[in-house]
């Protein structure tokens, strides 16, 4: 690729063709603040942040979308610089409502930190009013919008739009009565709205937060008629470190183990295990369609954004969903029958915990078939966020913990259970037992390579006794879109087809920590923190869902086999077709 050269701050700085000011800058290690600013998602140049001085140019112009061309000369400091940075900070607090010492977002919000780096206090030289839609949405079940915290950069609107391709909320009205919402002033629970909380993830204030479910786990654990179990997700491993400073990608199994066990539950499970029992059920059902001529191609139903995006954008296609719940329900829907007769507990004193990197994961333990006890398999689903809010509340020094294991029996698993946090690991996971099923042969290599990676989507062809098997693995909504259109015009054809709602899957998902813009542009987080699962896969003992003692046993005592009668009653479910509402 061709460079070309410019100077910044006086320094010569070669980058390539095409890049923007602030990317040549990052070159030379120079950082431009932003706040609008997401690449490749939100390049708007409208919050005026990353504004600089180039030589010849008549105003300021924004770093972020302003292409660099040989010779060029930009400041990135001067006085005039920094002098608008701050009035646009000052002129975006006279409307935001300023409660940080309670704000979720306190001490990682990307306003507060900028307002703190150019020096702008609360004492603020403009007077200003909060425009009239500054309402409280709280109709969602998964999240909250304040937007008297709002600054209109315009991310979460972007994020649903350009990447999830679902585009439910957007900027209302005009001038300074802007707002971001939805159509006809609805609530966002009233809309196709699918909970995966990509929005969130990319808020840079408290505008839009999860709804936070900690003082109920607290109230739980504080009774003594309750038994409070917790079973925690394979990504909030690989992500909970970064809200104690821990480089990202940090596997932090053993020491989240012991946090949650002087949080005070009763029981500390792995939702990994509930991971190889997904497997177990998954690869039956597969197996069946296959030979018994079922509805193909089969698409997993392990991520609840995805499969509410099929009922609302995709009806036509629920009969394509594996029947299976997702290893959160089915690890609630084991604990309240299974164990809970083996430990002599009536399910109804039995609180079900779930700690996840999801947010839509709060909307699916409301769902409807989701009770094989007759009570909810989960009661209380926390997002990683949460989970570390409840650390930090009880003094826990974390990053000092001693590495403790999960509780047995339902925390035994492996190395496939774990990488169902990335996308393409239920596929590999599928595969290693669907193959070794059918073919009556131990594989030689556990790896599935050409599913692995952050690309949106991935296609492979493996021959598996004498039949080529079409597969193909998505991520993000907008991708998992451009598959499905693809399969229903006859452009291409699957057996299996794996869709994850969040881009990257689980690692990035909507309750995932928050990582500021400047992170999130120029570092592949999704990457980081797969490779902590990946990991841990290659380290484990067993690396496959069929060989999991536990799962053997709790079929030799429970369940039967695969897809047994009491199988599906307990760990299958039902889905809907839903209306689109924008």
């Amino acid at each position: 690729m061709e460079n070309i050269t410019i100077k910044i701050n006086g320094v010569e700085v070669s980058a390539p063709k095409g890049s923007t000011i602030l990317e040549a800058a990052r070159i030379a290690h120079i950082k431009i603040p932003t706040l609008c600013y997401l690449k490749e998602i939100n390049e708007i140049g409208a919050c005026r942040i990353c504004v600089v001085e180039v030589k010849g140019a008549k105003s300021l112009v924004a770093s972020c979308v302003y292409p660099i061309n040989e010779g060029m000369e930009v400041w990135t400091n001067t006085p005039k610089v920094l002098d608008s940075r701050r009035k646009t900070l000052q002129l975006i607090l006279s409307t935001h409502r300023r409660e940080c010492l309670s704000c979720v977002r306190s001490g990682n919000c990307e306003l507060q930190q900028l307002c703190h780096e150019l020096k702008v206090d609360d004492e603020n030289k403009y007077e200003g009013a909060m425009p009239e839609k500054c309402m409280l949405d709280t109709s969602a079940a998964h999240m909250i919008r304040d937007n008297s915290k709002c600054i209109l950069c315009r991310r979460c609107s972007a994020v649903c739009e350009n990447v999830q391709g679902v585009g439910v909320i957007g900027a209302n009205a005009r001038g300074f009565n802007t707002y971001i919402g939805q159509a006809f002033d609805m609530g966002l629970g009233d809309t196709s709205c699918v909970s995966c909380g990509q929005c969130i993830a990319v808020c840079p204030t408290g505008a839009l937060t999860e709804k936070d479910c900690t003082d109920e786990v607290f109230a739980a654990i504080a009774d003594p008629t309750k038994h409070v179990f917790v079973q925690t997700a394979p990504s909030v491993r690989a992500a909970l470190g970064e809200e104690f400073g821990l480089p990202i990608g940090t596997n932090v199994e053993g020491r989240m183990v012991a946090a949650l066990r002087r949080l005070g539950f009763e029981k500390v499970f792995d939702t990994d295990f509930a991971a190889d029992l997904t497997i177990m059920e998954e690869a039956n059902e597969f197996l069946g369609r296959v030979q018994n001529g079922g509805v193909l191609p089969m698409i997993t139903s392990c991520s609840p954004g995805w499969i509410k995006y099929c009922e609302h954008y995709f009806p036509d296609m629920t009969e394509n969903l594996s029947s299976c719940k997702s290893p959160q329900q089915m690890f609630g829907a084991v604990l309240k029958t299974y164990y809970a007769e083996k430990a002599g507990i009536d399910p109804k004193d039995i609180v079900s915990v779930s700690v996840m990197p999801c947010t839509a994961k709060k909307f699916e333990i409301g769902r409807d078939d989701q009770d094989a006890a007759g009570v909810p398999d989960v009661d209380i689903a926390l997002t990683t966020r949460e989970l570390a809010r409840m650390i930090k509340r009880i003094g826990l020094d974390f990053t000092e913990l001693p590495d403790e294991k999960f509780d047995d029996p339902l925390g035994e698993s492996t190395g496939a259970a774990v990488i169902f946090g990335a996308t393409g690991g239920v596929m590999e996971a599928a595969l290693r037992t669907a193959v070794e099923k059918l073919t009556g042969e131990t594989l030689a290599s556990l790896d599935f390579k050409e599913v692995r990676g952050i690309e949106g989507i991935k296609e492979a062809t493996y021959n598996v006794a004498g039949m080529d098997v079409n597969v193909a693995v998505a991520s993000g909504l907008g991708n998992a879109r451009a598959l499905l259109n693809k399969v229903k015009n006859g452009e291409a054809s699957y057996h299996f087809i794996e869709i994850m709602g969040c881009p990257g899957g689980c690692v990035n998902g909507g309750g995932q920590p928050q990582q500021p813009g400047t992170v999130r542009n120029f570092t592949d987080i999704r990457s980081l923190r797969a490779k902590a699962l990946y990991d841990q896969d290659a380290a484990m003992p067993v690396r496959k869902s069929h060989e999991n003692p536990s799962i053997i046993k709790l079929y030799d005592e429970y369940l039967g086999e695969p897809g047994s009668h009491k199988a599906h009653e307990i760990l299958h479910t039902t889905y809907v077709k839903r209306k689109v509402n924008q």
